[in-house]
């Protein structure tokens, strides 16, 4: 059979994303700071874009920045108000404050009028020391000799941000070729520095470094911190009292003790800075009626600069090769405008639905939370599952019951007995409240749970009150149980 080449004619279909749909997919599950961070990098890279700061509106997406239309006629100026007398509140805003400030003999400060004159934010910013730095401090301030000094160095720079020593004191010495005898002393006299309790070596030793630092005599408290602190961890009162022969309420007051001391002394000084939630939409009721409004505020507003739109104009008066790399960018940059007035609008349609869905929340609370998934949003405003999950991502809602991110509103479903159903995260509110209402000397167990919340005609198993206790970080019933 002979080997031939043919050409063959075929018509299919095929999904091809442009770089606009990506662009547009893109900027849909941005986040409020992401998006910002994006159109001022995009201000600095395209130079055809400017932010709009005249409060004009933007140029319209649908005009591609080549013609522009004629200029309106100039209003006629009105004619001059006769002058009148100004009142004295109006004498009062006219005093130029600055002037007087600095004129004034009595005033302890003045401000500097020229911007570059005033102290830049770099220098006024602050942040907190680190645990490192904080014991590095009260190194300088204590009496250590220079071995022990050295020691003490390479003893801070082990700590984890627990503030516990994970190095034995022999690895210690190997790393600073010191005396076994050195690092030990070093290790006591920082063992004596603030937070109490750092640089211990397990939590036995860091609890017994914060009773000696606050005095605390009581034999029970250190012989349960000495010998039944696992025990303790389990909350097994009665058995540490039958280990010890003493009474279960001598037991139960020491535990308070004992339970007032940090077994994490560098809590304090670890951890990331708060990141503080802007919304990016806001749920205001006026009347009876909710009204979604989009945040814009640090968002700019961009615009297509006059000069450039220009170069189009004059056509053959320009450059092949300039009047080329113009058109780019503007193309560039009315894709951009556009894909922004998009997300912006798909956002509002989303809230818009999930405000119809879940109105009862926004008039009663969480526990009126009713079950919604994507493609219930999806379907009331006509797009795919998939575009409705880009929305909902990292984007926060401002509502009168409080912040939430908008994948909050979107709940698994649990059975009612009488065939209705009830929000997961409704049924977790309600295992919550029942927990905090409960006997602390007699806690509920999830089995118990599970009973109450079908007696209030919700189907749950108690494998589900479980799950659900242990995503609120509530601990078992033994162990939040409280004796004496």
């Amino acid at each position: 059979m002979a080997i031939e080449i043919k050409q063959q004619l075929r018509l299919a279909q095929q999904l091809v994303m442009t770089p606009q749909l990506q662009q547009a997919i893109k900027l849909l599950q941005l986040s409020r700071l992401e998006l910002v961070n994006l159109v001022q990098q995009e201000l600095q890279e395209n130079p055809v874009l400017e932010e709009n700061l005249e409060g004009e509106e933007p140029v319209a997406p649908e005009v591609e920045a080549e013609v522009e239309g004629p200029e309106p006629a100039a209003p006629e100026a009105p004619e001059p108000a006769p002058e009148r007398e100004a009142t004295d509140a109006e004498k009062i805003a006219d005093v130029d404050w600055q002037d007087y400030m600095e004129s004034n003999p009595q005033t302890s400060f003045s401000e500097a009028r020229d911007d570059d004159e005033r102290r830049s934010l770099e220098s006024t910013l602050t942040r907190r020391p680190s645990l490192a730095e904080h014991i590095e401090w009260q190194l300088q301030l204590s009496a250590f000799d220079e071995a022990e000094r050295e020691a003490a160095r390479f003893l801070i720079g082990n700590l984890d941000e627990d503030g516990y020593l994970r190095e034995s004191v022999e690895e210690i010495c190997a790393q600073a070729s010191l005396p076994v005898e050195v690092v030990e002393s070093a290790l006591r006299k920082i063992q004596q520095l603030d937070p109490p309790g750092v640089a211990a070596r397990d939590l036995r030793e860091c609890l017994t470094l914060q009773l000696d630092a606050l005095g605390v005599d009581d034999v029970l408290v250190r012989r349960i911190v000495g010998q039944c602190l696992d025990q303790l961890q389990k909350r097994d009162l009665r058995g540490i009292a039958r280990t010890l022969g003493v009474s279960i309420e001598e037991v139960a007051a020491a535990s308070r003790v004992i339970g007032n001391l940090e077994p994490w002394p560098g809590r304090q000084f670890g951890g990331e800075d708060p990141v503080y939630i802007t919304p990016d939409i806001y749920v205001v009721k006026l009347g009876d009626e909710y009204h979604v409004m989009l945040n814009e505020d640090g968002l700019p507003k961009l615009r297509i600069n006059h000069l450039y739109r220009d170069v189009l104009q004059r056509g053959n008066g320009v450059p092949k090769d300039t009047r080329d790399y113009v058109q780019d960018k503007v193309r560039s940059a009315v894709w951009l405008i556009k894909s922004i007035h998009q997300r912006q609008r798909t956002i509002y349609k989303v809230m818009q639905s999930i405000l119809r869905h879940q109105r009862e929340f926004f008039d009663r609370g969480i526990n009126f939370l009713r079950p919604l998934n994507l493609r219930d949003v999806a379907d009331d405003i006509e797009m795919h599952e998939s575009t409705v999950s880009r929305v909902t991502s990292n984007k926060y809602v401002h509502t009168p019951q409080g912040i939430f991110e908008l994948k909050y509103f979107f709940n698994s479903s649990i059975n009612r007995t009488d065939g209705d159903a009830v929000a997961s995260e409704s049924v977790r509110e309600r295992i919550r409240k029942i927990i905090s209402a409960e006997d602390p000397r007699r806690p509920l167990s999830d089995q118990r749970i599970a009973e109450m919340l079908k007696a209030a005609n919700i189907d749950i198993a108690r494998r589900t009150v479980t799950k659900y206790r242990e995503a609120l970080n509530i601990l078992s019933s033994t162990r939040r149980r409280e004796v004496g």
